[in-house]
């Protein structure tokens, strides 16, 4: 069974997923934070944004795994636990012009795909039950107000030590929002057949309870 839950940034996609793998036993492939892991790696070999070719490039000896540690699912860029790094605000500042990079997108959904074979799995993003898992059994698509997921993002980097004033926050959030809808290929976009859940009033376990509920239904059916 595939799992495919979609969503802008901060609408509880990270958070539910990770209860939701926990909960029915399903492996946790983290796409977003497989883009940042190449954003990062972009960031750590000095290569400028608009140097495509560059950062296509370090495809080639792309070194990405998935992990958990402490309960805690984790990833590794060549080998080192980068999972609190990548969310670091150099990282957030252009993670979503590398994951519109086509070359990036076609080798991470190669490598997602492969992960998921045969196997039992979840999976977060913009684009998974439209363009990565079109066939998922499952499809969410978590949203909430551009205020509410600036709020949650914040208290998110509170928690983790990384200073980001809430108004950058909200001016981030609405860049990666247009240019998650705009891109040419993955664009952020419900499925017909996805099931629609407005988070902003929601607690997270409501919203784990909700899509609980419609696990358990498929798994009956």
């Amino acid at each position: 069974m595939i799992v495919a839950i979609d969503g802008p940034a901060g609408s509880g996609k990270g958070t539910v997923t990770e209860a939701i793998s926990k909960k029915f036993d399903l492996i946790n492939i983290g796409s977003g934070s497989a883009y940042r892991a190449v954003a990062l790696k972009t960031i750590k070999e000095n290569i400028e944004i608009n140097e495509v070719e560059k950062i296509v490039s370090l495809l080639d000896n792309l070194d990405i795994e998935f992990g958990m540690k402490d309960n805690k699912d984790i990833i590794y860029l060549d080998g080192e636990d980068v999972s609190q790094r990548i969310r670091e605000k150099d990282v957030s500042s252009i993670v979503s012009q590398v994951s519109s990079i086509k070359e990036v997108r076609f080798k991470l959904t190669d490598i997602f795909r492969k992960c998921a074979n045969g196997k039992d799995v979840i999976m977060e993003g913009r684009d998974i039950g439209s363009y990565v898992f079109p066939n998922a059994e499952v499809k969410i698509y978590l949203d909430a107000s551009v205020e509410e997921r600036a709020k949650r993002r914040f208290l998110q980097n509170q928690e983790k030590g990384i200073q980001m004033s809430f108004e950058e926050i909200v001016k981030n959030i609405e860049m990666r929002d247009k240019n998650d809808k705009e891109k040419e290929i993955g664009a952020l976009k419900q499925t017909e057949d996805a099931i629609y859940i407005d988070t902003t009033n929601m607690s997270i376990d409501e919203v784990i309870e909700e899509i609980s509920k419609i696990i358990e239904g498929r798994i009956r059916n």
